[in-house]
């Protein structure tokens, strides 16, 4: 399994001078540290714009600086080479991993002109058999997993689900992984569940949450809240039947929240996944 990546995620001193910030290297490193997570080869694409204009060179759109025969002829040759180490490898690429807003590998948007606009930039839009993903949406999959976890059916639901999540290439936190899960807990077990559960929190890019059940459990939709006050995104799994009312599968200020689906066989979808 292998994705092709544009370079300037493992290496970002092919980017345009000065355009890179923190938050870009973080979602660079996350993207990285997912693909060697799961066992996932890196091929580097090449760099058009490297290619043309230099690694030292100030930003510009493709107007500005790349609508010249000579670009175009660049293009040609780069994407017969690409095309050959795809058959080379005798299967596709999971994916292209590219960086939105850049003229040559922006996956949803490019700066064509002066202003963005939607669609892949211009090398990308060689390859439109290809699925791509921005860095930053296959950066975010770290999950953490907020259900009832009181009964073994319930732990083994959730078991169920952490597996499924795992092999769509999500990292799940687990909650009852965490902890001693008997009524007898101390107050400072409390304590230290609470912290670490908070954290993970934080840390997650997406809350899965099983609201199932007459009411959703209480502790998952504390989960949800908060989850939402951070402005995560919360997907929600409802397979119980029994609705609310004539709108509401249950509780309106858990559905408005989240993205529900009914089935875990549509979580993947639902999530992005790049196997679905």
């Amino acid at each position: 399994m292998y994705m092709l990546v544009a370079p300037c995620i493992e290496n970002p001193t092919y980017r345009a001078r000065g355009i890179t910030t923190d938050e870009d290297i973080g979602h660079f490193h996350r993207a990285v540290e997912r693909c060697r997570r799961f066992s996932i080869e890196m091929v580097p694409l090449p760099c058009p714009e490297t290619i043309y204009l230099g690694a030292d060179r100030p930003p510009g759109s493709f107007l500005e600086r790349l609508a010249t025969p000579g670009f175009a002829a660049l293009l040609d040759r780069l994407e017969v080479e690409v095309r050959a180490t795809i058959r080379e490898r005798q299967e596709p690429p999971l994916a292209i991993i590219g960086v939105d807003s850049s003229p040559a590998c922006g996956v949803n948007t490019t700066y064509y002109s002066s202003e963005k606009q939607p669609g892949r930039g211009a090398f990308l839009a060689r390859f439109p058999d290809i699925r791509a993903v921005d860095v930053k949406d296959f950066a975010r999959y770290r999950i953490y997993l907020a259900a009832p976890l009181f009964s073994e059916a319930e732990q083994a639901y959730n078991l169920a689900l952490h597996d499924l999540l795992e092999r769509h290439l999500f990292d799940v936190y687990l909650p009852q992984d965490v902890g001693d899960t008997s009524h007898t807990r101390s107050r400072d077990e409390h304590a230290t569940i609470f912290t670490q559960h908070l954290r993970a929190l934080q840390d997650a890019d997406i809350v899965v949450a099983v609201i199932d059940g007459a009411d959703a459990d209480s502790g998952t939709s504390w989960e949800m809240g908060y989850a939402y006050a951070l402005g995560k995104r919360v997907v929600a799994l409802r397979t119980d039947f029994r609705i609310a009312g004539h709108h509401e599968r249950v509780n309106l200020m858990l559905e408005e929240s989240a993205a529900v689906v009914t089935a875990k066989e549509d979580l993947p979808a639902a999530l992005g996944s790049l196997l679905a």
